[in-house]
């Protein structure tokens, strides 16, 4: 399973979001590229960033998403999201040097959106996702919810060819409770590769997440709280070796 450390961006600092709500911000660090940076010292493969001002449309950290992925190019693969509602966004990012685009709101909301998208760009360089609230999906920074389920949305992902994942359970977002393995479950059966995110707490929610066969897992806050440091994290999740 791949480990995927996150940085979420807001006003060009590194913030967690409790359940995606603006006003339960905590600021963690002023340098997004200075974090990239320590993450792919601790041996990440992967990063995943989040523009927060422009999913909730308020600008966009494009001049620091920059920065990250030119502080880490050649040594980790930097996946991205946060208001990627466009064919012409998604492109841009991929422009920039993402190595993998993540659409959301869009694709909930506009049903031929994924169609389009996977005819234009390349879909292993693509992920949908799903941020779910109560089963139903989450968009436009988590502001509004869509008559669309987390499992409708993953069905019409893998009808369009794209088959990477990114489920998140809004409720435990930030909150250090566990992720929602069964929920990620529910959308691997649709015949998806899932990567988990949202209340990662402890090594041994990383270690479920893998016994699972879960793609991929993304963790914030309890790294930023010193809870397990990225190499523990990366222990964790590695395949146990061959007796």
């Amino acid at each position: 399973m791949e480990l995927y450390p996150a940085i979420d961006i807001r006003s060009g600092r590194v913030v967690r979001l409790s359940q995606g709500e603006v006003t339960r911000q905590t600021v963690y660090k002023e340098d997004p590229a200075a974090v990239a940076e320590a993450f792919v010292a601790a041996g990440a493969r992967w990063i995943h960033v989040v523009d927060l001002d422009r999913a909730f449309e308020e600008g966009d950290n494009e001049a620091a998403v920059r920065r990250v992925i030119q502080r880490v190019s050649g040594r980790a693969a930097i996946q991205a999201g946060g208001g990627f509602r466009t064919l012409a966004l998604v492109r841009r990012g991929l422009d920039l040097g993402l190595s993998r685009v993540v659409v959301g709101t869009a694709a909930a909301t506009e049903p031929d959106f994924l169609r389009a998208l996977a005819a234009d760009v390349p879909v292993e360089r693509l992920a949908v996702g799903i941020d779910a609230r109560d089963g139903k999906v989450a968009v436009r920074g988590w502001i509004e919810t869509a008559s669309l389920t987390a499992v409708e949305l993953a069905r019409r992902a893998v009808a369009a060819g794209i088959h990477t994942l990114i489920y998140t359970d809004v409720a435990r977002d930030g909150m250090l409770q566990g992720p929602d393995v069964s929920g990620a479950l529910r959308l691997k059966d649709e015949g998806a590769a899932v990567i988990v995110s949202g209340g990662v707490s402890s090594l041994a929610d990383l270690q479920r997440a893998a016994e699972a066969g879960l793609s991929g897992a993304i963790v914030g806050r309890a790294i930023y709280e010193g809870r397990f440091d990225l190499p523990q994290a990366l222990r964790a999740v590695a395949p146990s070796p061959i007796r």
